[in-house]
C-alpha cells in the first residue's frame, strides 16, 4: 500500500533523523546512505551526501538498475565511530546491499562485522590500506586509492618536482596530520618511502577536529621542512591553510591528501591559498555528460538533494562516484545472478570483485576521461590506484595533466604483510583458488 504524502511524511518523522528516503519495498534494492551533515566535518560531508543521494535519484528517474529502482535511507552519523556503527546495526537488517562508511574509524569498526552479516563495504579513496588484499579482506572495496597509494604518488610527485626522487635525499617532509585512524594510515607507506630515499620523515598530529594548530606550525616554522603534507579533513584543512599563511609557510610547498582538496577547504582562504596543491581522484565541473544528465533529471525534476551550484564540486562528485560503483557492482551481479532481480549483499560482493569499468563503459556511463577504468579481482580489491594533482590558483582549482599510478614494487609487500599480521591477529585462513570463484 502506497502512503499518502502526508502519512509518509509522518512515517519519515517516526524513523527519526537518519531517515531521508522512502524505506525498501520488496522488489527494490536497498542502499543505505550514511553521512554527516552536523558537526565540524559538515561542510566537506554534505556535498559527499548528496553527490551520493543524487546518482541514486538518477538510477531511479532512468528506471532503476535494469528495472530494479533503489530504496534507501540516509543515517547521520557526525562523523563518530560510535554513530556509525550504530547506524550500521540499525539499517543492515533491511536488506542492506552495500556500506559506503564514509570515515576510517568507522571502516576499522565495521571491518569485523561485515564478514559475519555478509555485507560489502565500500571505502572510495580512505578506509583501510591493507584491504586492498582481497584474499584477506574479503568484503573491503577500498576503490580507486587508499591512503597508502596517496602517500607514494604524493611523493613521487615531490621527486618530479626535485628532478628525481634520488633528489629527496637530505630532504625535510613533515606530515601534519589529523591524529585519528584516517590521519596514521599513511605514516607506514611514508616511512617506507622514506627509508628509501633518504628524507627526514616528521609527524605532527593534530587533535581532532583541528581548529587548534598555532604550536603546530610554529614548529613548522622552526623546522623549516622542504615539504609539508596535509592529511585532513573538515575545518582542519581551512586551519591549516590559514595557519601556513600566517606563519609564511609557502603554500607552494604545502600537498594535501584528496580529503584536503575540495571547495570548502580554500574558500574561506581564497587568494591568500593560491598555490596550494593537493591530490585529485577526481575532477570538478559540470562539462562531462553524467554531469548534464545529473543537472537536467534531477535538479530540473526538482529532486536534487542541495543547491544546484554544488553539482560538480570536488565532494560532490567524488560522492556520485561512490553510488556509481555501488550501481556498476550491483549491475555486475545481476549478470551472473538474474537481470532485473533485487541483489543480496553476497551478490553484491561478487559484483564488486569482478568489475570491470572499461574505457568503453566509462564513456556509456558519461566518465569519458573523468577518471581512469577500474577492473577488480580476488587479490586486488582496489581496481586502480591513479591520480592527479590539481592546484588552488586563488579562485579554482587547476588540474594538472599528469597521471601518476601508486607504485606496486613498493606497496604490495607492505600491504601483504599488513594483510597477513591482520589475518594471523583474527585467526582468518587467507582464501583459496575456489573461495575466489565463489
Amino acid at each position: 500500500m502506497k502512503l499518502k504524502p502526508l502519512a509518509l511524511a509522518a512515517t519519515l518523522v517516526t524513523l527519526g533523523a537518519a531517515s531521508f528516503a522512502t524505506p525498501a519495498m520488496a522488489q527494490e534494492q536497498y542502499i543505505p546512505l550514511l553521512s554527516y551533515r552536523t558537526g565540524a566535518y559538515a561542510p566537506n560531508g554534505i556535498p559527499w551526501a548528496n553527490g551520493k543521494q543524487d546518482y541514486v535519484k538518477y538510477i531511479n528517474a532512468n528506471g532503476g538498475i535494469n528495472g530494479v529502482k533503489i530504496a534507501f535511507d540516509e543515517c547521520e552519523t557526525g562523523y563518530a565511530t560510535d554513530k556509525g556503527v550504530e547506524c550500521y546495526e540499525r539499517l543492515k537488517g533491511k536488506g542492506a546491499a552495500v556500506f559506503d562508511p564514509q570515515a576510517t574509524g568507522i571502516t576499522f569498526a565495521l571491518t569485523d562485522k561485515a564478514p559475519v552479516d555478509k555485507v560489502p563495504l565500500i571505502t572510495l579513496g580512505y578506509g583501510l590500506a591493507a584491504s586492498q588484499d582481497g584474499g584477506v579482506f574479503k568484503w573491503n572495496f577500498p576503490l580507486m586509492g587508499s591512503y597508502w597509494t596517496a602517500a607514494d604518488i604524493l611523493i613521487q610527485h615531490l621527486g618530479k618536482k626535485e628532478g628525481g626522487l634520488d633528489k629527496l635525499k637530505g630532504k625535510k617532509i613533515a606530515l601534519v596530520y589529523h591524529d585519528s585512524p584516517f590521519g596514521k594510515e599513511p605514516i607506514p607507506a611514508l616511512q617506507k618511502r622514506a627509508q628509501m630515499h633518504g628524507f627526514d620523515l616528521n609527524l605532527l598530529p593534530v587533535t581532532a577536529p583541528g581548529v587548534e594548530q598555532k604550536a603546530t606550525w610554529l614548529q613548522v616554522r622552526r623546522d623549516r621542512p622542504d615539504y609539508v603534507l596535509l592529511w585532513g579533513w573538515g575545518v582542519m584543512n581551512s586551519t591549516a591553510l590559514k595557519e601556513a599563511v600566517a606563519t609564511g609557510f609557502p603554500r607552494e610547498k604545502l600537498f594535501g591528501v584528496w580529503w584536503a582538496g575540495a571547495e570548502p577547504d580554500v574558500k574561506d582562504v581564497g587568494a591568500n591559498a593560491k598555490g596550494y596543491s593537493a591530490l585529485a581522484l577526481n575532477p570538478n565541473g559540470t562539462g562531462y555528460p553524467l554531469m548534464q544528465d545529473i543537472l537536467k533529471k534531477v535538479h530540473d525534476a526538482g529532486q536534487g538533494s542541495g543547491p544546484r551550484d554544488e553539482v560538480g564540486s570536488v565532494l560532490y562528485t567524488r560522492g556520485m562516484l561512490i553510488s556509481m560503483l555501488s550501481v556498476e557492482a550491483i549491475r555486475t551481479a545481476q549478470e551472473k545472478f538474474g537481470k532485473g532481480k533485487v541483489m543480496t549483499g553476497e551478490q553484491v560482493r561478487w559484483g564488486f570483485e569482478n568489475l570491470n569499468i572499461d574505457d568503453k563503459r566509462l564513456a556509456e556511463l558519461g566518465l569519458k576521461d573523468v577518471i581512469r577504468p577500474i577492473k577488480t579481482s580476488c587479490e586486488d580489491h582496489m581496481g586502480s590506484s591513479w591520480a592527479r594533482i590539481h592546484q588552488w590558483d586563488g579562485g579554482k582549482w587547476v588540474m594538472g595533466a599528469d597521471w601518476y599510478e601508486a607504485d606496486k614494487s613498493v606497496l604490495d609487500p607492505l600491504i601483504k604483510e599488513a594483510a597477513d599480521r591482520y589475518a594471523a591477529e583474527k585467526q582468518i585462513k587467507r582464501r583459496d583458488a575456489a573461495d575466489c570463484q565463489s
